[in-house]
């Protein structure tokens, strides 16, 4: 099938092609599943020069159009950036197949042998904005777990995500697999997004990446099954036992400024600071450091004072910093009176990362056991909430519910299991 021809059949068309592809995805063994996923590895590599002139024309359109720079900048590639994409694929194809994980055989009274068995979910239909970069990383997810997919970027990246398709495909053909296991809605219309999310007889399930905006969109139009996720406030709780030693206060800054400036513009950077009234004379340095670094910092009354008295430059917080995903070099401070109180602001707005700088470890303890987010974080950054970091190779996405996955998404959240009963000839009395 011609580049062509992708972009002209319907959506619907894609489904039943998606599906009748992953009856075969489904049953691959993993050396195969490896070697397609090498050989695209391979193709993005050989391809550098023409992906570039692509994503040259999605950012050259997308800065024409008044895109902010933030989502440009996640629009645009290098040939160092394709290199780590194609460095991605290769570890996604190192990493261990969890199709076919089979449970231990239980033998019921009745004499059948129960069994749980790991399998692909089937289809997946993933909408997401501006990284061509996921583009990749959905497709080899996807592989690697016996998934065929369906991909709807942005439309600023129509171009980048068009030659990335095409050579996404290539590979699978040159493997002897089916190309249809990936597919690209290229048509950038909302109506072919709607069409996608009213699949149901065809779709396993939506994963949207993007803003609010998104999320709400696909949950409330769609009949397949959303995993909703990477929307949520980052908070970061400094308790005053992580300011007792110049080394601590050291690492305090050097933590909250990693959470706040590597990469603003990603779900798992710090929000909301909140701070232990017992810490607050460490505060000033604290701040002083994510100013030099562009941060704007909207403080409390009780924050304000101590940044005001100390010259640190601030603003005060209005109540709707609290709550909110910045997305940008801003952040919003909370003087609190300690962890319980710490931990009922963010039972109220907190479900993404939650992080605890401290040196108690009851209090650690119960952080971990009270709040009721994706990920948990003790003395360290929540940038660290991401497939790759936490040993997944990459992700789809980090899903902030609770059913069937929470946290990023790796080939295991891709999965389900299917129950295996053996008998002899056994009937039920």
């Amino acid at each position: 099938m011609s580049a062509a021809e992708v972009h002209e059949i319907s959506v619907r068309d894609m489904g039943v092609r998606a599906r009748a592809a992953a009856r075969i995805l489904r049953s691959l063994s993993t050396a195969r599943k490896v070697a397609a996923l090498r050989a695209i590895a391979d193709g993005l590599r050989e391809n550098a020069a023409v992906i570039l002139a692509a994503n040259a024309q999605d950012v050259q359109a997308a800065t024409q159009a008044g895109l902010p720079e933030p989502m440009v900048a996640r629009l645009r590639l290098d040939a160092p950036a394709i290199d780590g994409i194609a460095r991605d694929v290769d570890a996604v194809a190192g990493l261990p197949d969890p199709v076919g994980e089979t449970t231990p055989a239980q033998v019921q009274p009745s004499g059948i042998r129960v069994s749980t068995r790991r399998v692909p979910l089937g289809v997946l239909g993933v909408i997401y904005e501006s990284r061509p970069n996921v583009t990749v990383d959905v497709a080899a997810l996807a592989l690697m777990s016996g998934n065929a997919a369906i991909l709807r970027g942005g439309k600023e990246t129509v171009r980048s995500n068009a030659v990335l398709e095409d050579v996404i495909r290539a590979a699978l053909r040159a493997e002897n697999l089916p190309a249809d296991a990936v597919q690209i809605i290229r048509d950038p219309a909302r109506e072919r997004m709607l069409e996608l999310l009213k699949l149901d007889d065809l779709v396993d399930a939506i994963i949207p990446r993007g803003g609010a905006g998104l999320h709400r969109y696909c949950v409330e139009n769609a009949t397949v099954p959303v995993i909703v996720g990477g929307i949520g406030v980052v908070h970061l709780y400094l308790d005053r036992s992580f300011t007792r030693t110049p080394e601590d206060v050291t690492r305090a800054v050097q933590i909250i400024r990693n959470a706040k400036v590597q990469k603003p513009s990603a779900c798992n950077a710090l929000d909301t600071l909140l701070i232990d009234r017992g810490a607050l004379p460490v505060l000033p340095e604290i701040a002083r450091d994510l100013a030099a670094h562009g941060v704007t910092l909207r403080a409390d009354p009780e924050a304000l004072t101590v940044l005001q008295g100390a010259g640190t430059p601030a603003g005060p917080a209005a109540d709707a910093d609290y709550g909110t995903e910045f997305l940008a070099l801003t952040a919003s401070i909370k003087t609190v009176g300690g962890l319980d109180e710490a931990l009922d602001f963010i039972a109220v707005r907190g479900n993404h990362t939650d992080v605890i700088l401290t040196r108690d470890p009851e209090q650690a303890r119960r952080f971990v056991q009270d709040v009721d987010s994706a990920a948990v974080i003790v003395n360290a950054s929540p940038r660290f909430n991401d497939g790759g970091q936490l040993g997944l190779g990459a992700e789809v996405a980090i899903s902030t519910q609770k059913l069937h996955a929470r946290g990023p998404m790796g080939l295991r959240e891709l999965t389900t299991t299917k129950w295996v009963v053996e008998g002899d000839g056994e009937i039920r009395a």
